[in-house]
């Protein structure tokens, strides 16, 4: 790390993860615990163990990194269960400084008998709540902002029966049409729910994804839900360009509507660019990172993720998170998953400077477009001066650290 920025100055600035998966960020000992109480197998009942076998430093392919959440999503089927993983990351990344956050996971992976999908929901939203009333009071009386957290319901690209009993009751309901008409309407269902818990319910719920394997599962079979959000005003965002190319970067936000990309890593690969109609694949991703910029479409980059289940990415360095900082995108810095990826936004943001030219002012504008792309759950007046807080706090931060140096 340059000795400009040190690990304490990024400790204590406000920060935000709005890419932040909660059945892929539950603790250990949690896991364990659930596991137990449950009856649910595990690979080890130990810590080390389990970073053995399932949650290791490095992965095959994206596939061998969604494994464990099979094991995560397991444990997370009771509503107590999950408000107290909800509870317990809220607590976890306030610690570390987060101070805006949207938390993320797919309702339909937990429905059952005795659960079904406004049981989820309400769980997430009442972790978040109990989280907020226990911290939020001490963080203000430190002359701290408020933590704010909003969550954002995902879809899947694609399912089997093994995922839960929503969707193997689905596939066999539906077993006469094509497997990809089933995941559209499974997703037009959750974008109806979401609907459904804004505008009745009054949940915080800001907005609306696609997960799970993205080559061979175009996020334009989605069309109708998504289409269906955007004519009730519902902020989207899409996974795209972490396991496929520019293309799927372009689909999601020509045909989704996306107003956030969800990683985007494969955006300057020309060289992946399927499409024969494309003559030239350097013209096109030209074209679509000008846009990408001129819309100030934000990049939720997960660098260590990114490392862990993208083999030609060997080390950080060669992200393309620095070409993504050349033509001045607006990119915010995200965990993905804290636990399967051993990681905290303050790790990802130190591995950021270490290996980027990436400096104080660098630093700032990368985490106060963090702030700026949240889907906040508020007006857009309460957001800007939530950002004008950020930023207030972030100078104050600053001050500090100058005081210190003197």
């Amino acid at each position: 790390m340059g000795t400009m920025i040190t690990k304490e100055f990024i400790r204590k600035i406000p920060k935000t993860d709005l890419h932040l998966h909660l059945d892929g960020s539950l603790r250990l000992s949690t896991l364990i615990e659930l596991a137990k109480d449950q009856g649910v197998s595990l690979p080890s009942y130990t810590e080390a163990g389990l970073c053995e076998t399932i949650f290791k430093e490095k992965y095959a392919n994206l596939i061998e990194y969604l494994e464990g959440f099979r094991f995560t999503t397991a444990v997370m089927s009771t509503p107590e269960a999950i408000e107290r993983v909800t509870f317990e990351l809220v607590e976890d990344i306030i610690a570390e400084g987060v101070r805006y956050a949207e938390i993320r996971f797919a309702p339909q992976l937990h429905i059952c008998d005795n659960m079904p999908i406004e049981k989820v929901v309400h769980a997430v939203s009442r972790g978040i709540e109990h989280a907020k009333s226990a911290f939020n009071k001490t963080l203000r009386n430190g002359n701290d902002i408020p933590f704010e957290c909003g969550i954002i319901v995902c879809a899947m690209r694609s399912f089997n029966k093994y995922m839960g009993s929503y969707y193997a009751n689905l596939l066999r309901n539906l077993s006469n049409i094509p497997k990809k008409d089933v995941y559209a309407l499974a997703s037009l269902e959750l974008a109806r729910s979401v609907v459904h818990f804004t505008k009745e319910d009054g949940l915080p719920i800001v907005g609306f994804d696609i997960a799970g394997q993205e080559a061979g599962y175009p996020a334009v079979n989605h069309k109708t839900a998504y289409q269906y959000l955007h004519n009730h005003f519902i902020l989207k965002t899409v996974h795209a360009g972490e396991s496929y190319g520019p293309e799927s970067i372009f689909q999601a936000i020509t045909e989704c509507h996306a107003n956030r990309i969800g990683h985007g890593t494969h955006l300057f690969a020309k060289d992946k660019i399927a499409d024969p109609e494309i003559e030239e694949p350097a013209v096109y991703v030209n074209a679509l990172a000008e846009y990408i910029a001129n819309q100030r479409i934000p990049l939720e980059v997960c660098l260590t993720s990114n490392m862990q289940t993208i083999p030609e990415i060997e080390k950080v360095s060669n992200h393309p998170i620095g070409k993504m900082i050349e033509h001045n995108l607006a990119v915010s810095i995200c965990t993905d998953n804290r636990l399967v990826s051993h990681t905290s936004v303050s790790r990802e943001l130190e591995l950021l400077v270490s290996n980027f030219n990436v400096g104080k002012r660098e630093l700032k504008n990368i985490v106060l477009a963090g702030f700026k792309g949240a889907f906040y759950p508020g007006s857009y007046n309460e957001k800007r001066n939530y950002v004008r807080q950020v930023i207030n706090r972030y100078k104050m931060v600053e001050q500090e650290e100058s005081t210190l140096k003197d």
